[in-house]
């Protein structure tokens, strides 16, 4: 079993006990790396040292490698381009952080009867993309309302698990540190959280994430545009998210590079 097996195996299991909805139901990418499997979280679990490690096996989970997720022709053909180049961009992924994907129906039952080693069986081909053709079908008809995040209609299948049982979110941080790198940051009330960190962005600032222009003068968290939180960033050798304006990583003590 490779990382892209251990990768896919985690997501199921995390899927069926916190997001059980996600089973049969498609998401967007976003929601993948941003609350289902961010990195920060799951890190130990997935058996990858850097982000950028997890960042290629996203990259080749997103590109449909072994059919472990139903994604649209657009994503897998440039994703899979990505891929193939020299070097290739581990974030690219982020291009489609709206866009819908879908656990495979046959990925599903490949895992719940063993795992990847019966993926060899010839049998196994044939039904994968029968039934991925039946979730595309499915993502194709929820098109209209791809910006909102599916929701179960049945009662057992709403939220998918109570607040206490879903991983942690971002610790409290103090708001005292000053930001001198990045874009500008705003005061926060004393005692928030990290999410309620702000900057405000100036004139002809751009999002590092998307590049998409940021609103002048508005104080904001998110970028409008891939919906990536401005207030953070990882660091390039370990992934361990730090905050604007650090200049040393708390985890391997590499030099943050000025983003």
């Amino acid at each position: 079993m490779d990382a892209l097996d251990r990768t896919f195996r985690h997501l199921l299991q995390t899927i069926q006990t916190r997001y059980p909805a996600y089973l049969t139901q498609p998401f967007e990418v976003a929601e993948l790396y941003q609350n289902i499997l961010p990195y920060r979280h799951h890190r130990r679990e997935l058996g990858l040292e850097t982000n950028q490690d997890y960042e290629l096996v996203l990259l080749q989970l997103l590109s449909g490698a072994r059919d472990y997720l139903v994604v649209n022709d657009e994503m897998r053909e440039r994703l899979a381009r990505e891929l193939a180049s020299p070097h290739p961009d581990p974030g690219a992924f982020r291009e489609f952080s709206t866009s819908q994907i879908a656990l495979s129906p046959a990925a599903i039952r490949l895992f719940e009867a063993g795992g990847p080693a019966a993926a060899e069986q010839p049998m196994l081909v044939g039904a994968g993309k029968a039934s991925a053709t039946e979730t595309t079908q499915r993502m194709t008809a929820r098109a209209p309302s791809a910006t909102t995040a599916p929701r179960s209609t049945s009662t057992a299948a709403t939220a998918p698990t109570p607040v206490a049982a879903q991983a942690p979110r971002r610790p409290a941080v103090p708001t005292t540190n000053s930001v001198t790198t990045g874009p500008r940051a705003a005061s926060t009330p004393t005692g928030g959280s990290r999410a309620a960190q702000t900057i405000v962005p100036q004139a002809g600032e751009q999002c590092r994430y998307c590049n998409g222009a940021l609103p002048t003068g508005r104080r904001i968290t998110f970028c409008p545009h891939c919906g990536q939180n401005l207030t953070v960033v990882n660091c390039l050798a370990c992934g361990t998210e730090l905050e604007l304006g650090w200049k040393f990583c708390t985890t391997c003590g590499r030099p943050v590079s000025p983003t």
